[in-house]
């Protein structure tokens, strides 16, 4: 059980963010844009995998359930991960596709939040990622029932050396269990760290095309 000074402690942990702001005035109207700038600025500081974002998913029964997972790509059409299509998250994404993202870049005092809908790539999609992974990485895919009990690590290595003999020869094919989504975005919250507690949030919400207008985004400030 926590001690009252070990309480104490966390209730007084806090930093006061001063690196930056965020500005409508310097804020992309495109939140695509906006996301690559971001991103790339969180590349050039040299941060610990800028990539891993947080996702989010529910269970049929509403449970939700996050894990972190690799962005692979992103342009205007969405942000691309890949995963066994067995898998837990998977299994999750089939029953409702309605998902979040969280991009959590803390020495930039910097959070990006997405909700959108989780799609499967294509196959050819799918395959060009995968002839680009390392050979093990490839052979790994084959190996894990990804969110399957298993007796222990053992079994694992086994396998792997098995199918590590087994495509000693040639490529190593495309598992027809694995592949990638692609998250279409419908909400972008960018968050920069304020003083005061004051934050900057500025949300960017899908617009539908109608018949007389073009889809589009709509951005409006949140109180921190």
């Amino acid at each position: 059980m926590a001690t009252d000074h070990a309480i104490h402690a966390i209730h007084a942990m806090r930093r006061n963010y001063q690196i930056a702001s965020l500005d409508e005035s310097s804020a992309h109207q495109n939140p695509f844009e906006q996301f690559k700038l971001w991103f790339e600025q969180a590349r050039e500081a040299d941060l610990l995998e800028p990539n891993a974002m947080i996702l989010a998913t529910v269970d049929e029964q509403q449970r939700p359930m996050t894990r972190t997972v690799l962005l692979k790509g992103f342009d205007e059409r969405g942000l691309v991960f890949y995963t066994n299509y067995t898998s837990r998250k998977a299994q999750h994404i089939a029953h409702n596709p309605q998902v979040a993202l969280q991009f959590l870049w803390l020495p930039l005092e910097r959070q990006v939040m997405i909700t959108g809908k989780a799609e499967k790539l294509s196959t050819a999609e799918s395959l060009a990622y995968f002839l680009s992974r390392p050979k093990g990485s490839q052979i790994g895919a084959w190996v894990s029932q990804q969110s399957q009990i298993i007796p222990n690590k053992n079994l694992l290595l086994t396998q792997f050396e098995r199918m590590k003999a087994k495509f000693q020869q040639g490529e190593v094919p495309l598992p027809d269990f694995w592949g990638g989504y692609r998250v279409v975005p419908e909400r972008f919250e960018f968050w920069q760290g304020g003083e005061n507690r004051l934050h900057d949030r500025l949300e960017y919400s899908a617009t539908p095309a109608t018949p007389d207008a073009p889809g589009g985004w709509t951005r409006q400030r949140l109180s921190p």
